[in-house]
């Protein structure tokens, strides 16, 4: 969410056909807003502890028809990946996403990959960074950045989402891109600097 892809507009209408079905009355834009953490934690405030496994349960079941569409991939997201490959690296994508919502995303928008790990947030990201080997990590929330730092990798962040270039830095950023179109000036310049 907000670093690959636009997430806004399909979660929107997820979230709008959840208060629907059970009367949640969730706060939609304010939920828009704060994208990256896990759904529970976002959902909180609006649906009741004896009701968050349903929401979530109907969350992922909606997702797939009513959020892939209307996702867009994020200008730069594709050429950054696909440079990235070009370069003879693993591309990995580690996502709070539920994996196979995030599948059908990469799948939808054509955007190359060689590994997925989703339901992945904060320690969780830091673990599957360090099992995969991973040299850096892009993403767009303060959480990404404290991952990347803690499991020893280069933390690149992108202002695409609700965190802006100094919430990021201060969360450890090594680098903060204004967007992804920004990455294959620096990703060719670093890689010739290391070569």
């Amino acid at each position: 969410d907000m670093t690959l892809i636009d997430s806004h507009p399909g979660i929107a209408a997820v979230l709008g056909e959840i208060n629907r079905l059970i009367d949640a009355q969730i706060d939609i834009p304010t939920v828009i807003e704060r994208l990256g953490p896990p759904l529970d934690q976002l959902l909180a405030p609006w649906v009741s502890s004896n009701q968050m496994d349903r929401a979530i349960d109907l969350f992922r079941a909606l997702y797939p028809d009513h959020a892939i569409t209307p996702s867009p991939e994020l200008p730069g997201a594709h050429a950054a990946m696909q440079l990235v490959r070009d370069h003879g690296a693993q591309i990995v994508v580690i996502t709070g996403k539920f994996q196979s919502n995030a599948k059908l995303h990469l799948e939808h928008l054509q955007l190359p990959y060689d590994v997925l790990r989703g339901a992945r947030w904060a320690s969780g990201k830091t673990d599957a960074l360090t099992q995969l080997q991973a040299e850096m990590y892009v993403g767009d929330h303060r959480a990404d950045m404290q991952s990347a730092k803690a499991a020893g990798v280069l933390a690149v962040g992108v202002s695409t989402g609700g965190t802006d270039a100094t919430q990021l830095r201060d969360a450890g950023a090594d680098l903060v891109l204004g967007s992804l179109t920004e990455f294959a000036d620096w990703y060719v310049m670093s890689h010739n600097v290391l070569s």
